[in-house]
């Protein structure tokens, strides 16, 4: 399979929306509105780093990075998600070049962190861990994990953009 990563451009609308739809249909944890949230994020111009992975001329996965805001007033952290991956092609390796891809390139823009919501033994492989100074309100803390790219690590409350509150 040969996988290429790149920024979206507009002709990816329409297939991140049903990658991303689909991705979660069966989710047990999730809202499956994921799809919503993706839309709400590029019409609020906080979608601040979109790639897809292709193979071929199909688009099989998709990463999302948006700003997150931290009680203490800390900026330059952003929340990772959702990524998805289309079913047939999960466990091949790309939701992790994706994760990889998409974590450089953030830094890339000067970032200061990035958190996210989601398993901990997954995720824990790219670096990330769940740390007591960064709280997601109304969520087991084990899942809200968080990964520095600097020494500083803020502390306090984070919350994601209203467009995370998306359901059409």
């Amino acid at each position: 399979m040969n996988i290429h990563i790149r920024d979206e451009n507009i002709t990816d609308i329409q297939a991140i929306f049903d990658l991303t739809k689909i991705a979660f249909e069966t989710e047990e944890h999730s809202s499956h509105t994921e799809q919503f949230i993706v839309n709400a994020l590029r019409a609020s111009n906080q979608l601040t780093l979109s790639l897809v992975a292709g193979n071929n001329d199909e688009i099989i996965g998709h990463i999302a990075f948006s700003p997150v805001h931290i009680s203490d007033g800390t900026q330059g952290w952003y929340g990772l998600g959702p990524i998805s991956i289309l079913p047939k092609h999960q466990g091949k390796g790309i939701g992790s070049k994706l994760m990889q891809a998409g974590l450089e390139a953030i830094k890339d823009l000067d970032a200061f962190g990035s958190v996210l919501l989601g398993d901990p033994q997954y995720y824990g492989r790219f670096g990330f861990k769940a740390d007591s100074r960064l709280v997601l309100e109304s969520v087991p803390a084990e899942y809200f994990q968080i990964l520095p790219f600097t020494a500083h690590v803020p502390t306090g409350i984070v919350t994601y953009e209203d467009a995370f509150n998306a359901t059409a």
